[in-house]
């Protein structure tokens, strides 16, 4: 096998595992709370806050993106690659990627909350080499699928590095209904993991099973509204938007 026939092989496995994937990370992550030094690991507010922050922006870039696209794009597709039409304008006129760099900040705030530069720096180069496998397999899709469209893009608009010379408005006005629609999974996990965090650090450092309350706070308000906007969109046809 070719070494583009296998680099798009292993990048089509790990896009149909990319949902649940990422999230091993976690196991790595509560493995260093038992063996860090307590004394860095301690609650501190200030800190966690800033950790959170990190995530929410990702979650805002993933939601900016989310909003301005049709139906069939940027999707959560887990079986196969999948595009009915090629985005270009937006903030795909400025990326082409740019959910993978919401994902990335999604997972750096988890990540800075260890304290560890160490760790920083491990999980830079594995997300690397795990998203440029699925990109490059997803490039591979579209350029067969879109041709020359595709490479008259490519060229001019870079992967992740964001450059605003060639900025296209998008097609599409923002739609809030279907950020809700599309991102309250992603949302709730978000304060899902930080809970989970607080729950073994806690555990790890003094022995007892418990979470600050602000984890608490967090983790029910997430729960709350991802039970709302669930009902929402099995429910009703609230959330629902003509082409989205």
């Amino acid at each position: 096998m070719s070494l583009v026939h296998e680099l798009e092989k292993s990048g089509n496995w790990l896009f149909r595992r990319r949902s649940w994937l990422p999230a091993t990370i976690l196991v790595l992550a509560v493995f260093y709370l038992f063996v860090a030094n307590r004394s860095v690991i301690y609650f501190n507010y200030t800190w966690e806050i800033a950790c959170i922050l990190v995530s929410v922006a990702g979650e805002l870039f993933r939601s900016y993106t989310v909003g301005h696209v049709p139906r069939n794009t940027s999707g959560r597709n887990v079986i196969d690659q999948l595009a009915d039409d090629l985005n270009t304008t937006g903030i795909y006129s400025v990326m082409r990627h740019p959910l993978y760099v919401g994902n990335f900040l999604m997972w750096l705030g988890p990540v800075l909350f260890l304290r560890s530069v160490w760790c920083v720096i491990i999980f830079v180069l594995a997300y690397w080499l795990y998203y440029e496998r699925i990109i490059f397999a997803e490039e591979q899709y579209l350029r067969r699928k879109f041709g020359e469209t595709y490479d008259t893009w490519a060229f001019r608009v870079k992967a992740v590095i964001p450059g605003f010379r060639h900025y296209m408005k998008s097609r599409l006005p923002f739609s809030f209904r279907n950020v809700l629609k599309r991102e309250y999974n992603s949302v709730t996990n978000l304060f899902i993991v930080f809970a989970f965090l607080d729950l073994f650090r806690n555990i790890a450092v003094t022995g007892r099973v418990y979470m600050e309350p602000m984890y608490v706070t967090l983790l029910i308000a997430a729960i709350l509204f991802w039970g709302v906007v669930r009902y929402l969109v099995k429910r009703t046809k609230f959330l629902y938007v003509e082409g989205r």
